[in-house]
């Protein structure tokens, strides 16, 4: 019995230490494939797959910043700054940063934040809240440094400043209409920022940097260089165009009219020097300025232009050879179609000269009638109106002009006296820069011209000699612009009224 039972134990701890050594075998074997697995899975990543983990850690470390370049300044033909950029700073936000420290709080120095910016503290964090994992928000654009620094010495956990810029205008309202504005982004609005938005716009750099866990920068990566922007120098003297600003106001005051505009054009180069509307507005504060008030009235308001446009048919006239400079008209009133062709004042008969001192329509409008309905048309045409100056400037239009195949006589006669076209300020002034040229057409320039074009002659410079001779006698005693009579000059100007479709 006791054999028996000896033996009988001795199989069970023979049976129980045959099971401990399988479990640890299997035990061991899983530690074994375990460690087999993690060892493949390491030499897979860092040798046969790396990319993965690198982008991996890339994401959480690398960031992109931004190299800022300035838009590039506008100048007057002298070099004078009409247009320049100054460095301000935006205040931005990471709302994941201010979320993982713990989010705004009613401390003093959120409170302080609140106030510098103007934005109550409940509303601060209601912007930084809409989007807790964002990492980026602007809280303010074009903080003056003074504001910055302040912002800066808080030191609250996720608010940053970024540098940028903001245009400033030395010249203001003066200049206004013509150099126009941009927006916030510093992206040309109106004006020669926006026609030549590209051309002053450079192109910002990048720069890659590895940042740790508290947005501190801890290796460059790589950088490339900003492209600077261009700087443009326009055909405005800046003297010049502050000299007509002020002459026009005074003159729109002393009429009491609603508004004005002037263009001054060189003639030899056909460069604007000067280019004005009244009333204008402040570039450098816009709040309150109606859109309306921020057109350049010179390019996109059109106007029938009366009188202004007789010396051309006087010039068609001498051309064609109907008259010669010392022919005498009679200006007695007469009808046509049952329409009265009358002057201001009534004289029984003018020479050429007297046609324009006097501006008389039915001096004009008889030479009109005794020529071909097409002889008009085309020199207006070739003076450039019903065509665009292609200044360069966004918004210009073309005017109205003409197409017709039968002109009834009461229709050429009003031609002549500037009816039934609409032209544009800055058409108008090509067409006398023309004139002042003897008869060579060039195009206009909003930029400083260097050589000066040649320009094209459309026609001959004796005829136009001749009728600039004539309109010298407009300024003087007895002429209908007097006004504008400057001693000890000599100039040869064009009055022209015409009356406005309305009620009144």
């Amino acid at each position: 019995m006791k054999a028996a039972a000896k033996t009988q134990k001795s199989k069970r701890q023979e049976e129980q230490t045959n099971f401990i050594s399988w479990r640890f075998a299997l035990l061991c074997g899983c530690i074994l494939l375990a460690l087999v697995f993690l060892l493949g899975r390491a030499a897979w990543l860092q040798i046969i797959a790396p990319d993965m983990l690198v982008r991996q850690g890339d994401m959480r470390s690398l960031r992109v910043q931004e190299v800022s370049t300035s838009r590039g300044m506008i100048t007057d033909r002298s070099g004078r700054p009409l247009a320049v950029s100054v460095p301000v700073k935006a205040i931005w936000a990471d709302p994941k940063e201010v979320h993982d420290a713990g989010g705004i709080s009613v401390g003093d120095r959120w409170k302080a934040l609140s106030t510098a910016l103007n934005i109550p503290l409940d509303q601060l964090s209601a912007r930084i809240n809409a989007n807790p994992k964002g990492r980026f928000i602007y809280l303010a654009r074009q903080v003056n440094p003074d504001m910055a620094d302040y912002i800066k010495k808080l030191k609250l956990p996720g608010i940053h400043l970024r540098e940028e810029s903001r245009r400033y205008y030395p010249s203001g309202e003066v200049t206004a209409h013509l150099i126009g504005f941009t927006n916030v982004d510093s992206q040309g609005i109106e004006g020669v920022e926006k026609s030549f938005d590209k051309w002053l716009t450079g192109q910002p750099g990048e720069r890659i940097v590895r940042k740790d866990r508290y947005g501190r920068v801890i290796e460059d990566i790589s950088s490339t260089d900003s492209q600077a922007a261009h700087n443009l120098a326009l055909s405005i003297d800046e003297r010049l165009q502050a000299l007509v600003y002020r002459e026009l106001n005074n003159a729109v005051a002393f009429n009491k009219a609603e508004s004005g505009s002037a263009v001054l054009v060189d003639v030899n180069t056909g460069e604007v020097l000067a280019m004005a509307n009244s009333p204008s507005y402040n570039p450098n504060n816009l709040a309150g300025t109606p859109k309306d008030a921020m057109r350049n009235r010179t390019i996109t308001d059109v106007f029938e232009p009366g009188s202004t446009v007789k010396p051309m048919v006087v010039m068609t006239a001498l051309q064609r050879g109907i008259v010669n400079e010392n022919t005498v008209l009679n200006t007695v009133p007469y009808r046509i179609n049952g329409h009265e062709i009358k002057d201001v004042a009534r004289y029984s008969e003018l020479t050429l000269t007297g046609v324009l001192q006097k501006s008389s329509n039915v001096g004009v409008s008889k030479l009109a009638l005794a020529m071909p309905s097409s002889a008009l048309v085309d020199t207006y045409s070739r003076f450039g109106l019903g065509k665009a100056t292609n200044l360069g400037l966004v918004g210009e239009r073309s005017g109205l002009y003409p197409q017709k195949q039968r002109w009834s006589d009461i229709e050429r006669a009003t031609f002549s006296f500037g009816y039934g076209l609409m032209v544009t300020p800055l058409q108008l002034a090509r067409v006398y820069a023309t004139i002042g040229s003897y008869g060579i057409y060039r195009p206009l320039s909003i930029t400083k011209v260097d050589p000066p074009v040649p320009g094209e002659r459309i026609f001959p410079e004796s005829t136009v000699r001749t009728v600039v001779h004539m309109m010298e006698s407009v300024a003087l005693p007895g002429g209908g612009g007097v006004k504008a009579a400057i001693k000890g000059y000599r100039i040869a100007i064009k009055t022209g009224t015409a009356k406005k479709v309305g009620p009144d």
